[in-house]
């Protein structure tokens, strides 16, 4: 039985309404990108509609776009649990902000500075760096994961950091094989050998389970808004301090204020909008009323979210195990679906995994196959050559019923 009452959750999202040659679409592609609510399609279209406007005018429209950067602002602040709402930044995704941030990061960066990526990333939280540190001749290292299931190896990461190390780059959760990393111990063994920045990349976590910037003591993180039911928006935080102490590369006459100066050029205020409902959106998901403040009933929120998910992962892990020819990436054991997202890679022997996701696309149940920008994942185990894998990832609006189905057209396509 589900936390949620999900015939209502599912009735706010036109996307899982509609129906497509007859039938309803089964969306099984989650982590490439989250459906969205009518209230974050309400709220863009409002604003775009009758606010469309600049900051700094003096009149009624600039003052509203005003106000609805500063409630932005404090709903990625709720979102994170950051200190302060001047410690949020805006940009069009998590991808641009963080070549913005290797910029200003690298520019004191010398021969001998080390730097720390991951096997485990999105190689957008890699090659930003493995760039910059190429430009100042700084050294690169990539931390491996554990082959038999697909976690973050701390051993290798404890040896590779030192007096050196200036910054290290991580995934909170990978958006291939759903594994989730242990950040309070990343950022403990970071802390105890070097002085090094540490930047977060939780595209893929945010969706899933409550992020907390002052418990983890990162430096700097970053997610996508369209990853949780909102519009395509990059949402970074930066540490308060940590921010005073770089240099953004800007345009002359714009205000050297945090954390305005990191905005370069117009934001995208509809997007803005959207991204304000899609975190009331979450909060909501509590059954908690106004009462309680926005982050108690974010927090609440993804309880119930990780409560369902669970039983989704459970569900679909017992029945995968049923196939000896199918080979899963990733934790698989029923007592650590809290170390992983209900995201799940595998293959399928004799079967391209271009092919899979051709068959249920035609039946219109959209997943994934390919490598999904983790290079350095698809590199150490030997995926990169055959196609990469195929990828199922579930969010909170889908169903038990939506993964049976999802087995009964993976015998068809095995028979």
């Amino acid at each position: 039985m589900s936390v949620f009452d999900l015939d209502k959750i599912r009735a706010r999202f036109p996307a899982l309404q509609q129906q497509v040659d007859g039938s309803t679409p089964l969306f099984l592609d989650g982590p490439g990108g989250s459906q969205v609510s009518q209230e974050v399609l309400e709220a863009m279209v409002g604003y775009l509609g009758r606010y469309n406007a600049n900051l700094g005018g003096a009149y009624f429209s600039s003052h509203r776009t005003v106000e609805l950067m500063a409630q932005a602002r404090q709903a990625a602040a709720d979102l994170y649990n950051a200190a302060s709402s001047d410690e949020i930044v805006f940009g069009p995704n998590a991808t641009t902000l963080t070549f913005t941030m290797s910029r200003a990061i690298s520019r004191d960066w010398q021969p001998g500075d080390e730097i720390i990526v991951t096997a485990l990333d999105h190689y957008s939280n890699v090659s930003p760096w493995v760039l910059a540190a190429q430009e100042k001749g700084a050294t690169v290292h990539q931390v491996r994961v554990n082959e038999d299931d697909c976690t973050l190896d701390y051993d290798h990461l404890a040896g590779l950091l030192n007096s050196n190390t200036k910054l290290v780059a991580v995934t909170y959760a990978s958006n291939t094989t759903g594994s989730v990393v242990d950040m309070a111990r990343v950022i403990e063994l970071v802390k105890a050998s070097s002085d090094a920045l540490t930047y977060v990349d939780a595209v893929h976590y945010t969706p899933h389970n409550a992020v907390d910037v002052q418990a983890m003591g990162c430096d700097l993180l970053v997610s996508s808004a369209y990853k949780y039911f909102g519009p395509h928006l990059g949402v970074l935080y930066g540490n308060k301090a940590v921010l005073a102490q770089l240099k953004p590369y800007k345009v002359a006459p714009a205000k050297d204020v945090d954390p305005n100066r990191w905005e370069t050029g117009t934001q995208s205020f509809e997007a803005l909008a959207g991204f304000i409902a899609a975190v009331d959106y979450l909060a909501g998901l509590s059954g908690l009323d106004s009462s309680h403040g926005r982050r108690e009933r974010l927090v609440a929120g993804y309880q119930k979210i990780a409560e369902h998910e669970q039983q989704l992962s459970a569900l679909f892990l017992d029945k995968l195990q049923q196939y000896p020819n199918i080979k899963l990436f990733g934790i698989a054991a029923a007592d650590r679906l809290h170390e992983r997202t209900p995201t799940f890679a595998f293959r399928i022997d004799g079967i391209e995994p271009r092919a899979v996701s051709e068959f249920f696309g035609k039946q219109h149940v959209c997943i994934w196959d390919g490598n999904f920008y983790a290079q350095g994942l698809y590199e150490q185990l030997g995926l990169t050559e055959v196609g990469g894998v195929v990828r199922v990832g579930c969010m909170h609006y889908n169903t038990t019923e939506e993964l049976l189905r999802f087995f009964r057209i993976l015998d068809q396509l095995l028979a």
